[in-house]
């Protein structure tokens, strides 16, 4: 049967190296495992990158000084991983991913944003490792495109073999990249001399606190639509609240160091590249301990896309497995870095990709109201009933919200895209994500009462007789 596509084999217990075939079919509760400590660890280390540091950098950029740079970051950083930190939640609840699970709103309509999720993963894919085959060729003293194999290959060998392997990568991970960054943190601030004076005052300060407390909330709020993915092993009983603190400072330790990092050393980290960096250390040792993050770092946060792309592709229709997906777009991120090296345009492209993200703030809304309504009624057998796309819901309720409230942010944006009317008026201030979560939520209230009606129960359509078979089938086997 087609629902067979989205099962398959799974690990059961931490540490053990069994491939995961396994797709978005909903864990059953008596194969859920894992600590809830591993929640820190797999949102730790793959924030522990170059580019997080390089964004840091911006805070000087906007005119800040250190200490208001850091409130900045510091504030922005909390409030984007809030939300990851809640829906990671309901992994443990559900057995199910993020994409997956926004099945049960969005309906057929799914298929929207999981592409988008789909061509984002791989663009991310594309952009961190540009960084990680430039850092692997100066390492390993080999030509580009066989830096970028080798982090491709060690990247997707992680993504195809699934998430108890992500899991044991994040945690070591989350080791060697701790020990790694302790150097080079000392190497940067031991460097440069801390910017403590602000270009700006008055109205334009407050103006470029919001700006750069946003840049930082869009960090740690990007991996909301992969929140779930990678607690859905965990025991439908383990206890909310370790969850949700260990997700929130995994995700909080993380951005804020990087960030960090590079607001102290922003004058001097001025070649934003991996070779810029190892020149920056003076070579050597240090040198190759910087190449080396990079790397580790670039294969780390890279398999989390492959795999939350994965589930992406099967919540959106396709009937593909789970680890094969991943593979394949690993295999399409290796022509895009060739692409990104060639013609010189990672920057611009990573303000696209930037730009794209802010239709996460809409859907979380969705996922929020819809999720107060059907929270009470879940099921595994109800939930495995969304494996099958004929009986999905039209959705259409949730596809509205997820536009206007995209469209809605528009004015209220301040990015190298778009300059929008009203973040002009508050001098550059951008609280676009803000109003884009308000937003979405008040269209997608009413319009789904429209929709559903009295039922705010699951939403499934009527099944047809057909359907009933095919559903029952599932639910013997």
């Amino acid at each position: 049967m087609s629902e067979g596509v989205f099962e398959g084999t799974r690990p059961t217990r931490e540490g053990e190296f069994a491939a995961e075939s396994h797709g978005m079919s909903p864990i059953p509760e008596n194969a859920r495992y894992g600590a809830s400590w591993r929640n820190f660890t797999v949102w730790f280390a793959p924030n522990m990158q170059l580019s997080g540091v390089f964004v840091g950098t911006l805070a000087v950029t906007l005119g800040l000084g250190f200490w208001s740079g850091f409130f900045a970051i510091v504030i922005g950083i909390v409030l984007g991983a809030l939300p990851v930190a809640y829906l990671t939640l309901w992994g443990p609840k559900t057995g199910m991913g993020q994409l997956p699970f926004a099945r049960l709103p969005f309906g057929k309509t799914i298929s929207v944003p999981a592409l988008v999720q789909w061509l984002s993963s791989v663009a991310w894919d594309g952009l961190v490792g540009l960084f990680g085959g430039e850092a692997a060729q100066l390492f390993f003293h080999v030509p580009f495109y066989v830096g970028v194999i080798i982090v491709l290959a060690l990247e997707g060998a992680i993504g195809f073999l699934g998430y108890e392997f992500i899991h044991q990568a994040q945690k070591w991970g989350s080791i060697v990249l701790g020990v790694l960054y302790v150097v080079l943190s000392w190497r940067i601030l031991d460097k440069g001399n801390l910017p403590m004076h602000g270009s700006v005052h008055g109205a334009m300060a407050v103006a470029m606190f919001v700006l750069m407390s946003t840049i930082a909330f869009s960090g740690s709020f990007s991996w909301a639509s992969y929140a779930a993915d990678y607690s859905r092993y965990q025991k439908k009983d383990t206890p909310s609240v370790p969850i949700f603190l260990w997700t929130l400072g995994g995700l909080s330790i993380s951005y804020i160091w990087m960030y960090t990092i590079g607001l102290a050393g922003a004058k001097v980290l001025t070649n934003q590249t991996a070779a810029g960096v190892q020149k920056l250390l003076g070579g050597g040792f240090l040198g190759v301990i910087a190449l080396l993050a990079i790397v580790f770092g670039a294969v780390v946060s890279n398999a989390m896309n492959d795999y939350s792309g994965s589930l992406a592709i099967q919540a959106g229709g396709i009937k593909m497995k789970r680890n094969w997906t991943a593979l394949y777009s690993t295999i399409l991120a290796f022509f895009l870095i060739l692409w990104l090296h060639q013609a010189n345009t990672s920057g611009r492209f990573e303000n696209i990709l930037l730009f794209a993200s802010y239709w996460i703030a809409p859907f979380c809304s969705v996922l929020v109201i819809d999720w107060y309504y059907t929270k009470s009624s879940l099921t595994h057998s109800r939930l495995m009933q969304l494996m099958d796309f004929r009986r999905l819901v039209k959705g259409w309720s949730a596809l509205v919200a997820l536009v206007v409230g995209f469209c809605a942010m528009i004015p209220f944006m301040d990015t190298s895209l778009v300059v929008g009317s009203v973040s002009k008026s508050l001098d550059g201030a951008d609280i676009s994500f803000y109003v884009g979560f308000a937003v979405g939520a008040l269209v997608y209230w009413p319009l789904r009462k429209i929709e559903f009606g009295r039922n705010t129960a699951i939403n499934l359509e009527t099944p047809t007789a057909s359907a009933d078979l095919d559903t029952a089938g599932v639910e013997e086997s």
